[in-house]
């Protein structure tokens, strides 16, 4: 089962950073972005984060929640949250359940080997836990730009 645009996202529950547990269901009433990105504490995913921590007052004037996912572990995800300053949660998903919900596992190829791994994707979830907006094969550069645009969009409508 995987999400579908208008359609509702089913709920989940992962660990989180800050000691913390989320539970979509608990969210509804808000906006949430969810972002998947291959490995903590890697380039392209410390400057996609640190874009989205330098512009989370604007996210949370359109009543919207960041987290972050990848399959890296708790420790490592506490880890790339204080080292970059990120002043909201990340997720833990190494069963991957998140990520097989959002359908973000993709085969890749580094190196000329490939593997299977995260496909960097961001979604816009409404404050009906619908699944709004939907960005897949991301390229960083200005993409958190757009969501937040998206997010105000869907905030203002």
């Amino acid at each position: 089962m995987s999400v579908s645009l208008g359609n509702p996202v089913p709920d989940f529950t992962a660990t989180a950073t800050g000691d913390t547990t989320v539970t979509l269901s608990e969210l509804k009433g808000k906006q949430v972005v969810v972002y998947f990105y291959p490995k903590a504490s890697t380039p392209g995913c410390t400057t996609e984060g640190g874009d989205f921590r330098d512009h989370k007052d604007a996210f949370d004037a359109a009543d919207t929640v960041i987290l972050g996912v990848s399959r890296d572990g708790i420790r490592a995800q506490e880890n790339f949250k204080a080292k970059q300053d990120f002043n909201f949660e990340l997720i833990s998903d190494k069963d991957e359940a998140v990520c097989k919900l959002f359908d973000v596992i993709k085969l890749k190829k580094l190196y000329g080997k490939e593997h299977l791994g995260i496909e960097r994707s961001t979604f816009l979830i409404d404050t009906e836990g619908k699944l709004a907006r939907e960005w897949r094969g991301v390229k960083v550069k200005g993409h958190v730009e757009e969501v937040l645009e998206a997010a105000q969009a869907l905030h203002a409508s």
